[in-house]
């Protein structure tokens, strides 16, 4: 298994969001993720874990994506 730490923009590139995203899902739905000094850091498995339980449904909620299936 992977163990290394991602920065925020690597895990948005992952994901295919932007970085303001991961900010967001970070701080209001609890992302996975680790303060180092004044540096987010995450665990891949960490955060693609918490889009299979928890983040998929909720995290889409109010997104662009969300937004144009509604349209």
């Amino acid at each position: 298994m992977d163990d290394r730490w991602f920065s925020v923009s690597a895990i948005a590139a992952h994901l295919g969001v932007k970085e303001d995203t991961v900010y967001k899902w970070i701080k209001e739905k609890h992302l996975p993720a680790h303060r180092i000094g004044r540096l987010w850091k995450l665990k891949k498995h960490e955060v693609d874990e918490w889009v299979k339980i928890a983040g998929s449904s909720e995290a889409m909620v109010g997104s662009s994506a969300d937004t144009k299936l509604k349209a």
